[in-house]
């Protein structure tokens, strides 16, 4: 089996309400993998707010795609270590790392569909269910907004539900969340959200002043770049670290680990390089014994979590209109039934391109 032809798009995604009060969309870039056997791997990668989109498949075509063509798709490790390794100049973090990603997922999608197995089965399948956890609350919202989002997640059974602390007066973050949390109930558990907003002093002041809410965990404290930053926050409060949706490879999160900087690991696998890099990420984590939770991507995540021994939930945000894909997994219970098409088991449907395409 070769490879014989890779097309990419970029799709303009609009974001559903209420996130449309903080975006007004995302942009996806897609790869299909074309074979001459007739099979065809789908990959993708989310710009979350639309940032870098364009570069991103401007480098997939450029730098990537001809470095797979002729080769066999089965052969993923082969290929995931010739595309890390091919720019001595461009480091496979940030907008090389997204590239990387939508590659990777293809080739993983389409060993799964020449196998007939679903990713998670051939990986070693530690569930076939995985819970998940509501994710929203940002800046724009009111707070009315919030709850009325946070009860769409708990309407779905979940039991836990993060918003962002994003005012830059803590006390304010403290009251939208005590209002929040008493919206819903003590069946509800919450964790919070800094991204990265804070320096070390006032992400430890603002932790300071939440410690008594329970909270699961304290996300991104401060600069996803500060590894000893992230260390002393973490040994500086009593609320769990949860960090790594801005770290792209297993080098980045053996930093993570061996400072100790956070309890809980948040890859993305559409830009930490894909699901191989992923997985080994899961691996690492469970060396130290930490727990992993995939950033965003809910639907394309739950193959490594459900793979994952150490996996503890996936973020389920609402943030694709019903259009996009066929056939996404439903939340029923607070949980994820694990998709047993062979592959990852997404499609885009027949009129997404047409309809999204970017202009």
């Amino acid at each position: 089996m070769k490879i014989t032809g890779i097309e990419t798009v970029v799709l303009h995604v609009p974001c559903p309400k209420p996130m449309s009060l903080e975006f007004k969309d995302h942009r996806m870039v897609a790869a299909f993998i074309d074979t001459d056997e007739g099979v065809q791997g789908f990959g993708y990668t989310l710009a979350f707010g639309g940032g870098g989109a364009e570069a991103i498949q401007v480098y997939l075509e450029t730098r990537l795609k001809p470095l797979l063509i002729g080769e066999d798709p089965r052969l993923v490790a082969r290929l995931w270590e010739k595309m890390f390794r091919a720019d001595r100049g461009i480091r496979r973090v940030g907008l090389a790392g997204y590239a990387v990603a939508a590659l990777d997922i293809a080739l993983w999608d389409l060993v799964g569909k020449v196998a007939g197995q679903p990713l998670f089965r051939m990986w070693g399948a530690a569930t076939d269910r995985v819970e998940a956890y509501g994710s929203g609350g940002w800046a724009n919202y009111r707070v009315e907004d919030i709850i009325d989002e946070a009860h769409f997640y708990t309407g779905h059974g979940c039991r836990y539900y993060k918003m962002k602390i994003h005012d830059p007066n803590p006390r304010e973050n403290r009251r939208r969340l005590e209002t929040v949390r008493k919206a819903l109930g003590d069946d509800v558990r919450m964790m919070v959200d800094v991204n990265q907003k804070l320096d070390i002093l006032a992400s430890i002041r603002q932790a300071q002043m939440l410690e008594d809410l329970d909270l699961v965990w304290y996300e991104e404290p401060v600069l996803a770049d500060d590894y000893a930053g992230l260390a002393e926050v973490a040994r500086s409060i009593k609320i769990p670290v949860a960090t790594g949706e801005n770290h792209y490879t297993r080098f980045e999160f053996r930093e993570l680990c061996e400072r100790r900087a956070a309890r809980y690991l948040m890859p993305d696998v559409c830009r930490a390089n894909g699901f191989s890099e992923t997985l080994r990420i899961g691996a690492l984590a469970s060396a130290h014994g930490l727990l992993v939770s995939p950033h965003v991507v809910h639907e394309i995540s739950l193959h490594v979590a459900a793979a994952l021994p150490n996996a503890f939930l996936v973020e389920y945000m609402n943030w694709a209109p019903a259009d996009l894909f066929v056939e996404l997994p439903k939340c029923e219970g607070g949980w994820f039934r694990v998709p047993e098409r062979p592959g990852h088991g997404l499609a885009l449907t027949p009129d997404a391109i047409k309809k999204y395409r970017a202009s």
